[in-house]
């Protein structure tokens, strides 16, 4: 186990500046896998804002670092106490084995060493809908604690609010979605999407919003019911503030939804697994790594880009 391998990554050198290097690994040890990549997913909330240099500071953030939390590969080699084998499907939620070039995420690269608790098996017939994983259980962990409700109103019809969504379509719930851009109200299954404008209910009991808009909260506090839940889902870049009075009167509740958990991810593996939630539809864009610079920018500007993946078979 003591071969040392090197990979292609995706570097973001500093903020709008992605190149495609050949970097070290770390040495492999005994409950590591060693897993080439075939596909990872670019996201457009987290890796956005460390493309655009508009990420808050927290542990582990600087650059030059390798992005990526989004991958699925195949294991090349297993440790003897790994508990997996060679030719095993994984989704890889990233990866710290880049030497001195920060993997804050560290999923994006032809090849990655990981330790195996980090890494989860995957049924081969889901192929590239599996980098969606990481985003299933962000949705799934909104909703997972045992007094959670599940939403009655969503604001963002992106990738995680349609599988917030979805999950709780499957739970029994007829959410409704607010959505500014008219392009992106197509494709609900089970649910209303909406412009905001047209709506004047204003009486949510549990509100979930995942657009990242810090000026919102005001508004969202305005159609909330006596004792309603908003949910932060997403990510914020800038300070969020409210007026109390408002709030106040409704006795309103604001949850931050964490990262999500290893059950979440294992909940989300059974149901697209067992076929009940559909990761149809979801990934809209390809493109080979070798692409890498104009393939973040389309991810972050392209309004009909869902979610784009990299196919690193295309370097091989």
């Amino acid at each position: 186990m003591n071969t040392i391998y090197q990979a292609k990554a995706i570097v973001l050198e500093k903020p709008e500046s992605v190149v495609l290097s050949e970097l070290k690994l770390s040495p492999v040890t005994e409950t590591d896998v060693v897993v080439d990549i075939e596909w990872s997913g670019i996201s457009t909330g987290t890796e956005k804002l460390l493309w655009s240099g508009r990420m808050p500071h927290f542990p582990g953030m600087g650059y030059p670092l390798v992005p990526g939390y989004e991958s699925v590969g195949k294991i090349y080699q297993a440790g003897i106490r790994s508990g997996y084998q060679p030719g095993q499907r994984v989704f890889v939620p990233g990866a710290r084995c880049f030497g001195d070039v920060k993997g804050l995420f560290g999923g994006a690269a032809s090849r990655v060493v990981v330790p195996a608790s980090r890494v989860i098996g995957v049924d081969n017939k889901l192929g590239a809908e599996a980098v969606l994983f990481a985003l299933a259980a962000t949705a799934h962990h909104v909703t997972s604690a045992e007094w959670s409700q599940q939403p009655d109103l969503i604001i963002g019809h992106g990738v995680l609010g349609r599988l917030i969504a979805r999950i709780a379509v499957l739970a029994g719930k007829t959410p409704v979605v607010w959505e500014t851009d008219a392009d992106r109200r197509t494709g609900a299954i089970g649910y209303e999407v909406i412009d905001p404008k047209a709506d004047q209910k204003r009486y949510y009991k549990t509100i979930v919003d995942v657009s990242g808009d810090a000026a919102l909260l005001d508004t969202l506090i305005s159609c909330l019911a006596p004792g309603g839940e908003i949910v932060l889902a997403g990510f914020y870049d800038a300070p969020m503030t409210f007026s109390f009075p408002q709030a106040f009167m409704r006795e309103a509740r604001i949850r931050v939804a964490a990262q999500w958990q290893p059950k979440d991810l294992l909940a989300v593996k059974h149901l697209a697994e067992s076929g009940r939630l559909s990761l149809d539809g979801l990934i809209t864009h390809h493109a080979s790594p070798a692409h890498a610079d104009k393939a973040y920018r389309q991810a972050f500007s392209d309004k009909d880009c869902l979610k784009m993946v990299l196919d690193w078979r295309t370097l091989q």
